[in-house]
């Protein structure tokens, strides 16, 4: 007789495992919350290496948020070029930037650090352009709390694995995780980057690599493959 496992059941079978092969990591929150919203506005839909060469050319273009503000558009959209999507990123991070500065009065987000986690990432949620996976980049790697930002590589993963139901939205795949890993943040963090080194290296979209992948035993996917 088969033995159901529960997505808890699953997540700490391969807890253990993505540390052994990808870990540990460790979580360093001191990036100003500003900088890694926009930086996560960037990353959407591109590479690392992108996201890290439009972001450095924007602030090399522009040395201030108040520059990018009050910045020609087409100006700054060229100017993360690079990292693509720039006709879509450049009017997101303007309008973001703008609405921080008129709540605020500067461009700081500091404040959040210092409210429950579900009334930041309400907040943060509320500025135009920001979703759930940009607030919890920002709750998370700028504020070290326990919010799970979930990409596409996190996304698949989790759910080839059975953690979330197929076909979640990112605000139930937000939910589920965060309510599996719990409220510590450096396991949050851990899984986090586990999970997308692992969706990168072997368990990609389109050509998972079953056949080598060390959690296999203990996923949906890779033994609904072999039946």
């Amino acid at each position: 007789m088969s033995v159901t496992l529960t997505p808890a059941d699953r997540l700490n079978a391969i807890e253990p495992i993505l540390d052994e092969v990808y870990g540990p990591r460790q979580l360093n929150p001191d990036r100003d919350p500003v900088s890694t919203l926009v930086s996560t506005i960037l990353s959407q839909n591109t590479s690392d290496t992108n996201t890290a060469r439009s972001f450095r050319s924007l602030r090399n273009r522009f040395p201030t948020w108040n520059d990018v503000v009050g910045a020609n558009p087409e100006d700054v959209i060229d100017a993360i070029r690079s990292g693509g999507l720039a006709n879509r990123k450049g009017p997101r991070i303007q309008a973001a930037l703008e609405e921080i500065e008129d709540r605020y009065g500067t461009f700081t987000l500091d404040n959040l650090a210092t409210m429950p986690i579900d009334a930041a990432r309400a907040e943060l949620v509320s500025i135009d352009g920001v979703g759930p996976k940009t607030a919890a980049c920002v709750l998370l790697f700028s504020m070290g709390l326990p919010a799970m930002p979930v990409d596409t590589h996190v996304h698949r993963v989790a759910t080839r694995v059975g953690l979330i139901e197929p076909g979640a939205t990112a605000n139930a795949a937000h939910a589920k995780l965060e309510s599996l890993i719990g409220d510590n943040a450096d396991r949050v963090y851990r899984l986090h980057v586990e999970i997308i080194a692992h969706g990168r290296a072997v368990c990609q979209a389109r050509r998972p690599r079953c056949e080598i992948c060390p959690l296999r035993s203990h996923c949906e996917y890779a033994t609904s493959r072999e039946n």
